[in-house]
């Protein structure tokens, strides 16, 4: 089983109930829907079983996941890469909201939430090695 990928960005844009079943997907890898299912009501909300399984054959067929029927349960996985999903989502939400502004996103998320002195001592390590490129 291979993912499709050959360049053609086609795919649609998960929305987010997709979403969520993909990170299942990309945290937990290859899973029947029963576990999705029982992740996501563990994890999330109330889903129904059908549900999830009408949601996830639809992604098959938008060919956001593969489908291995080779044994009894049938085993579902991603075909679309998380890191690059995420990038499309992220750079139409900064493109959307911020004008395509990182400088503002950034300001906007520093400025909302306390940061831990943790985390603030990450983000001076990633943008000291940014400088050094």
């Amino acid at each position: 089983m291979k993912a499709n990928n050959s360049g053609n960005n086609s795919q649609s844009e998960p929305t987010k109930s997709e979403l969520e079943i993909l990170q299942v997907l990309w945290k937990n890898g290859p899973s029947t829907v029963r576990f999705v299912n029982d992740y996501l009501n563990e994890q999330k909300r109330a889903v129904q079983y059908t549900s999830t399984l009408k949601l996830m054959q639809i992604m098959t067929e938008k060919e956001m996941l593969l489908r291995d029927a080779s044994s009894m349960k049938h085993i579902y996985s991603p075909a679309i890469e998380e890191n690059q999903t995420k990038t499309v989502l992220l750079d139409k939400f900064i493109d959307t909201m911020f004008n395509g502004s990182s400088t503002n996103l950034m300001m906007q998320l520093l400025g909302n939430k306390k940061t831990s002195p943790e985390e603030l001592d990450a983000i001076r390590a990633m943008l000291d090695q940014l400088d050094k490129k």
